[in-house]
């Protein structure tokens, strides 16, 4: 493994692998919380098997933050590699008219997402922890009501909570109209369904954030 990661090559591809995984698992996420758009009870029910089954907290929960570490850390290490490379090539060419504004700028755009990321642990993943491994409470209620949709409120009620998490998502999709492209083509995905790929990353890059960014204005305005 630290092999590969030693060469730029490999450690492109394992960034790649992990943004696929990242995209896939926001997907899962926005499939849940959409619920809560629809029926608190579909989404209560979502999000109780997701904060209870064995394999999801277990298996699933400590992968995923590894893969959330991994791509941070592996994002900030190839931004600085490719600047010290840039170095001399952008004194013999213009570095903007050689790349687009997102590619020279994804670790802005990184930066500002785990920011957001550190904020929705404080809002959401830590006070589930403590609830569940401190407290001692799995049942997931409240007065005898699942209590995860009125959290899921509560949390969007405050107007500056809610242009925080809308600021976040806009650098999301900035992030994810490069990220996407760029993770096809590390891992070798640049053949006749280039096209095709290109159209579905922007369709997700778009559409997934404004998607989270709709939860949580209707919540908003909703509570």
């Amino acid at each position: 493994m630290s092999g590969i990661l030693n060469s730029s090559i490999g450690r492109k591809f394992a960034m790649a692998l992990s943004a696929l995984f990242l995209m896939f698992f926001l997907l899962q996420h926005f499939a849940i919380n959409i619920l809560s758009v629809f029926s608190a009870d579909a989404f209560n029910e979502a999000s109780h098997f997701m904060g209870t089954f064995w394999a999801v907290q277990y298996l699933l929960q400590p992968v995923l933050i590894f893969g959330v570490v991994f791509h941070f850390v592996m994002g900030f290490v190839l931004e600085i590699k490719n600047k010290k490379a840039r170095q001399v090539s952008y004194a013999k060419n213009n570095g903007a008219a050689n790349s687009t504004w997102m590619s020279r700028n994804m670790i802005y755009s990184g930066a500002a997402i785990l920011a957001f990321v550190v904020l929705h642990f404080i809002d959401f993943w830590i006070p589930e922890l403590n609830v569940k491994y401190i407290q001692g409470d799995m049942s997931g209620l409240h007065n005898g009501e699942f209590r995860y949709f009125a959290e899921l409120q509560h949390k969007f009620v405050n107007p500056a909570r809610v242009a925080a998490y809308v600021i976040a998502f806009v650098f999301l999709a900035l992030h994810l109209l490069h990220g996407f492209e760029s993770a096809f083509q590390s891992v070798g995905a640049n053949n006749k369904y280039t096209k095709g790929l290109k159209g579905i990353s922007k369709v997700y890059a778009i559409g997934l954030p404004l998607g989270f960014i709709f939860i949580a204005l209707f919540h908003h305005f909703n509570h």
